[in-house]
């Protein structure tokens, strides 16, 4: 038996990740930050410019993290180093080790920095892979909070 693969116009496959991240988005909104307050845990907010907690989910792959878009390169290096500082902090919230990557290129080919980490093998596309995704995402993005809660203060100099 052959496996049908599933093609999607541009605008198909907008409307289904918009459909994922809106329905992870409800999933997650009854839940408070680490401060106890309201969080859009879609588009979390650092309060530092050019600094992004994000989750990305394509037909092949998800990842969560943290991605440094300063175009100075010699402040994305600085701030990369302030994590490096939180690096332990970081990884006892997370419970596993992530993914440091100095210097990266974003879709559009600008350079950042990211710490991240992925699963392989699933597909945004895939209804039946959501549970998956959401699990996969949810515990992470709630630690991440949780580091930020107390380590965002580090990084002041930066705001």
């Amino acid at each position: 038996m052959h496996k049908i693969k599933e093609l999607y116009s541009r605008e198909e496959a907008k409307k289904i990740k918009e459909s994922f991240w809106t329905s992870f988005g409800m999933y997650m909104s009854p839940i408070p930050n680490a401060d106890g307050e309201k969080v859009t845990w879609v588009n979390y907010k650092t309060g530092i410019r050019y600094l992004f907690f994000r989750m990305e989910a394509t037909n092949k792959i998800a990842q969560i993290g943290i991605e440094i878009a300063n175009p100075d390169e010699g402040i994305r290096a600085l701030i990369f180093e302030q994590f490096k500082e939180f690096k332990a902090v970081l990884e006892a919230e997370l419970e596993e080790e992530w993914i440091w990557d100095e210097l990266s290129y974003d879709e559009n080919g600008k350079a950042t920095a990211r710490i991240y980490t992925e699963i392989k093998g699933v597909s945004v596309f895939k209804r039946e892979d959501w549970p998956e995704l959401i699990s996969f995402f949810k515990p992470r993005i709630i630690a991440l909070d949780s580091f930020w809660s107390s380590a965002q203060y580090g990084f002041d100099l930066f705001k």
